[in-house]
């Protein structure tokens, strides 16, 4: 087993509270309605949504993916820290034993935020992942990201 890490940082004027808000703690309500055309619905099958829960997301039909589960590590509402790992699904491709992120979200001198992420990679035997996968895979992020930032800039008042 290999691993292979990543890490990303992005900016956006929104602030972390409102991001950690939206992105990570009302995601399982907020993401099927922005994004119908990909996520189907995200449910909290195991727990209370806290650590040791785990979530699932059902994708919508004719994507890449059926399903994915996370189990939530770490959930820090006072530093804006999310660690999860991804256990089962898809996107694993039998390829990979687990992916692990930490997402930390910092305020930024503009009162914005730095998403600061790391992706750890676990993969099963001799696999290589290769860049364009990864990529791939970060580019979904990011475009989830994208339209959760432009609701919120849209509805100043949401996640307050």
């Amino acid at each position: 087993m290999g691993v292979i890490t990543f890490t990303d940082d992005q900016t956006s004027p929104i602030s972390p509270a409102r991001i950690f808000k939206a992105t990570i703690l009302d995601s399982h309500n907020l993401i099927p309605k922005l994004m119908p055309q990909a996520i189907k619905s995200i449910e909290i099958i195991q727990g209370d949504g806290g650590p040791g829960s785990i979530k699932q997301i059902n994708f919508a039909e004719g994507g890449n993916f059926n399903y994915m589960k996370h189990r939530i590590d770490e959930l820090n509402e006072k530093t804006y820290t999310y660690t999860y790992t991804l256990i089962e699904g898809d996107a694993l491709m039998d390829k990979l034993e687990k992916i692990c992120f930490e997402v930390k979200l910092e305020r930024s001198p503009n009162g914005g935020t730095v998403s600061k992420m790391t992706s750890k990679y676990y993969t099963k035997d001799d696999f290589v992942l290769t860049e364009e996968e990864i990529k791939a895979g970060k580019d979904k992020v990011l475009g989830m990201y994208k339209v959760v930032e432009a609701y919120l800039l849209q509805n100043p008042d949401a996640y307050v």
